[in-house]
This record gives structure tokens, C-alpha cells and sequence, in this order.
């Protein structure tokens, strides 16, 4: 599937399946109210009204089914028919398989996608994600022929009216930006260095007309960055503070997202061991997403201030390599003994969140990560695991996962339970739990946390992607339709405002817990 160009487009008139290999997908019961007229076009004269209606009979999806409508050019496949309150209403889980697993071969294809118009924008990302870009096969390098796959959709149900320009536009910029994502975490650190990754965050800027602020090297120790240069000062490229910034007139709120980017974690000097090293390319998975949502949030037309913080570093093995029993002093002034160089992530995010505070202004911050390996068993493999300070933000993260595709499932916030894990005696906190049994991923948020403090007035977001980062050896892109459904409020697209769960021109209080008291007012975008 690499090296595939992607299209969104409005039906492109009549083919014949060996001229145009074609996928139909959707819900069995989505399937079967087409009309014939509205596929006939692309399946005759190979395949007739009745081999159509007997595929249709055929399919007993449990989850998914499929079946071949002519040889090996045309198939149709039905999604699942059910689907839980945990599950996003598009099944994009699935919908991602399927395209992977039943598109026929060709060099232009055509996948109709048959859904609901609110389920639009999920199965546009799900399809994106079946299309990687990076390979380094030696087959690839040899290919000369430009292979397309166009996605029509065909809607059902209520407002079922022909798909508009703008949402197309909006789809090819989100699978754009999944994409971009994708090939980041999954080119390993040979390429993928804190320098490369500078790189296409300049080509984003460049792309956008931004110039990106970067504190590199012996710049972050001085003005204070002792986490970021913690973790990465013994890497043969330095490690970096670089900050995209989108700042439009008539912004009424700044919102910043900050992302953990490090291009490889051999775990330091508390090393991994031979069989979870391999894969620890994925580790920049949050800046990798932080930066696709970046660039389409802005190309759809973002309103509000919205600053994108990237966190580089690669935490390897050396003479100037952290010790545990070393302590820094991070940017938020905070002390940190290291008992774990293993759990790096989040001492770069503190020195994020603590800039994003200071810094930036921000009002709403929201953090990124492959942060933890106990995600997976927290909320699983498909699921993110969220931590809030506020539960309008924990309840809409939800609500985003579904709309968008990307799932995510809240973690127990309470600090005045957890954050007792991390008490030092000789600095402010450790940098690691002294039970590793207690609310591992709660735990490892909550030291982000505490660089802007449990009493921060704004709101924050913790986002940890460790498991659904990838699925098997590919990355999946994940987070970047999340970001852009969650702040859809925020931008100028209307399909964007359709998959925001946050409700326009809605005045909420979004105080932090603990902080019941405060009159400082933080609207939901």
C-alpha cells in the first residue's frame, strides 16, 4: 500500500471493473438501500443487477464480511452491523482492515464508501490509514508507475445530498496529515533523527508560512530545560525545543499542543532489553501527530491562537548519558531525582507543558505521548487512555474519539491519591512510581501535570497513544483526526464543526478540580 496518491472526489463517471478495480464498503444495512443506478456504472457490464443483489444476500458480517464480485476487480464488503457505546459509530478499526485486506490490485482504483454523512470524516481518516508512505523495499524504489486510489463516498440515510468540495478538501487535508504522521513514526532513527524531524517541522512551516522558534543543544541547559537536555544531551544530534505558531486575528483563547518526540528510546542507561528495544522508533508518535494535526488544522482555517510544541530528543547510551540518581532542574522550576532514565517521556513533556504555561499563555494545553507501556492494559490496543483536570474535557475527548475514529478512554484522575508515588527525599519528585502496580498511565500524566500544577486555572489535557500508535509493524497515524474533531469548534470547516463534541457558542466553566472557588472562566473552544 506505500507510495499510494490518496484522492477524495465527487463520482467520477462510468469505468469497467478490470479498467478500474473497485472496493465497495459500508454497513450491511447501508449496502443494501443502494440503489442499483447509483453503482451500475462502475460494475457493468461484468457484473449484473442480480450478481450484485446475490452478493448483497451473501454477506453475514460477524464482524466484517466480504465477497468478490467479479474475479479479482471488484468486491464488496460489509463493515460490522453492531457496534458498542466504546466504539466509533463508523467502525474505523475495521474499515481500515478491510481496505488493507479486500481492495483489489491495480494502478487506479476506486474504493466507494457507503455511509451516513456524520460518519464521513472517520471513514475518509480510517481509509487514509490503510495507505503508508514510507518503505525502503527495494522493489518500491524500482516502481515507475503512479498508482491512485480515489474515494467516493455514497451517503445514506438523512441529508444524504452529494459529499461538498469544502468536506473533500477537509478529508485530503486530514489524510494528509495522517499520512505525514505515519511515515514520521515509521522511519526509524537512522533517518528519523532530532535533526530530520527539525526538518519537517520546517517543511510544515514552510508549507504554512510559519517560521518555527527551536532551542537546540547547550541553549536548552541555559535557559533551563533540564528535562529535554536531560534525556537527550548524549545523543549524537542534540536535542530541541521547536514551536510552530498560528496566531489569527480575532483569536479569542490560546491553545497549545505539545508533543513527545523521541525519535529513538533505547530506555538509557536503565536500558531496555533485546525484545522491547525493536519498535522504539514509534516513540515520537505524539510530536509526529501533533505536527500532522498542525498542518491541516491551520490549512482548514483555524480561529484561534494555536501553538504546536515538539519536544525532540533521542535518549540514548553514553559517557554524558543521565544517571539515575542524577537530579534536574526542569523548566518549571521544579526539582526531579531520577530513579528510571527509561521513563524519559515525561520529563521532556514537563519541560512542554511548563513552556506552553510560562511562555506561551496558553489557556487550554494538551499533551501527546507513547508515554506508557501499561496503556495498553489500562484501555487496550485501539484505545487512547485521556486524563483531564476538567470532565467536560474528559467527556468530549471521549466523544471526539468516537466521532473521528480515533478512540480514547478516560484514566482515573486524582492526584491526591498517585502523585505520592513520585516523593523524593532529597529533590521536589522522582521521575518514576515507587509502585509500579498503581495506576501506572494515571500516574506518569499526573507528573506532567504537576510542571503546571494541579492548580493551574486552564485546561489540560493528557493524551497517551503508546499501544494504538501502530498497528503490527505499521503506524497507524493516530491523533491527528482526534486533535482536528476535537477542536473542530475552533476552525472555519464545516465538517469539522460537525464532528466537534464541543457545542458552538456554548459558555462552559472549565475550572480545574480542586479549584471550585476560581473565577477565572475558560470557554470550550
Amino acid at each position: 500500500m506505500a507510495g499510494v496518491e490518496l484522492r477524495y472526489g465527487a463520482a467520477s463517471g462510468q469505468s469497467e471493473p478490470p479498467s478500474r478495480p473497485l472496493l465497495i464498503v459500508g454497513q450491511l444495512g447501508h449496502l443494501q438501500k443502494l440503489r442499483w443506478e447509483e453503482v451500475s456504472g462502475k460494475l457493468l457490464p461484468q457484473v449484473t443487477e442480480e450478481a450484485w443483489q446475490m452478493a448483497l444476500g451473501a454477506l453475514n458480517p460477524n464482524p466484517t464480511d466480504n465477497c468478490p464480485l467479479y474475479l479479482t476487480y471488484a468486491s464488496v464488503a460489509a463493515l460490522p452491523s453492531r457496534l458498542s457505546r466504546h466504539n466509533s459509530p463508523s467502525a474505523a478499526t475495521f474499515l481500515t482492515r478491510l481496505v488493507r485486506s479486500c481492495l483489489p490490485g491495480g494502478v487506479n482504483r476506486c474504493i466507494m464508501m457507503v455511509c451516513e454523512r456524520s460518519e464521513v470524516f472517520a471513514s475518509g481518516c480510517a481509509i487514509a490509514r490503510a495507505f503508508p508512505l514510507f518503505s525502503r523495499r527495494s522493489s518500491a524504489s524500482r516502481r515507475t508507475d503512479k498508482r491512485v486510489v480515489t474515494v467516493e463516498f455514497l451517503l445514506v440515510g438523512q441529508n444524504n445530498g452529494p459529499i461538498e468540495e469544502a468536506t473533500l478538501e477537509c478529508l485530503a487535508s486530514a489524510a494528509d496529515g495522517i499520512r505525514l504522521a505515519a511515515r514520521i513514526v515509521d522511519t526509524p532513527c537512522n533517518e528519523m533523527n532530532t535533526d530530520t524531524f527539525l526538518e519537517e517541522i520546517k517543511m510544515v512551516g514552510n508549507a504554512l508560512g510559519i517560521v518555527p522558534t527551536i532551542i537546540r543543544g547547550e541553549e536548552l541547559k541555559d535557559q533551563g530545560f533540564g528535562g529535554i537536555y536531560g534525556v537527550g544531551k548524549a545523543a549524537v544530534s542534540p536535542p530541541a525545543l521547536a514551536v510552530l505558531s498560528h496566531s489569527p486575528e480575532g483569536a479569542t483563547q490560546t491553545i497549545a499542543w505539545v508533543g513527545k518526540g523521541i525519535v529513538y528510546d533505547t530506555g538509557g542507561l536503565s536500558i531496555k532489553g533485546k525484545t522491547t528495544m525493536p519498535g522504539m522508533k514509534r516513540d515520537c508518535g505524539g510530536a509526529a501527530a501533533i505536527l500532522g494535526a498542525f498542518k491541516a488544522a491551520v490549512k482548514q482555517g483555524f480561529k484561534d491562537n494555536l501553538h504546536a510544541v515538539f519536544c525532540l530528543a533521542e535518549n540514548a547510551v553514553g559517557p554524558s548519558a543521565t544517571r539515575p540518581d542524577d537530579i534536574h532542574q526542569m523548566y518549571s522550576g521544579k526539582t526531579v531525582e531520577i530513579n528510571n532514565t527509561d521513563a524519559e517521556g515525561r520529563l521532556v513533556l514537563a519541560d512542554g507543558v511548563a513552556y506552553a504555561s510560562k511562555d506561551l499563555g496558553a489557556d487550554i494545553i494538551l499533551d501527546m505521548a507513547t508515554l506508557t507501556g501499561a496503556q495498553g492494559i489500562c484501555t487496550g490496543k485501539h484505545h487512547a487512555a485521556v486524563l483531564c483536570n476538567t470532565e467536560e474535557w474528559e467527556v468530549a475527548c471521549v466523544k471526539a474519539g468516537r466521532s473521528s475514529g480515533d478512540l480514547t478512554h478516560p484514566l482515573v484522575y486524582c492526584p491526591e491519591l498517585h502523585f505520592s508515588e513520585f516523593t523524593s527525599a532529597v529533590a521536589d519528585m522522582k521521575n518514576s512510581v515507587a509502585d509500579r502496580d498503581n495506576a501506572q498511565s494515571s500516574c506518569a500524566g499526573l507528573f506532567i501535570g504537576a510542571h503546571i500544577g494541579f492548580d493551574w486555572p486552564g485546561v489540560w489535557v493528557h493524551v497517551d497513544i503508546a499501544s494504538p500508535v501502530h498497528s503490527g509493524e505499521r503506524a497507524t497515524g493516530f491523533g491527528v483526526a482526534f486533535l482536528l474533531a476535537l477542536f473542530g469548534r475552533a476552525s472555519k470547516d464545516t465538517m469539522l464543526n460537525l464532528v466537534s463534541p464541543l457545542g458552538a457558542g456554548t459558555d462552559h466553566t472549565a475550572t480545574s478540580e480542586g479549584d471550585g472557588n476560581s473565577s477565572k472562566r475558560r470557554r470550550l473552544v
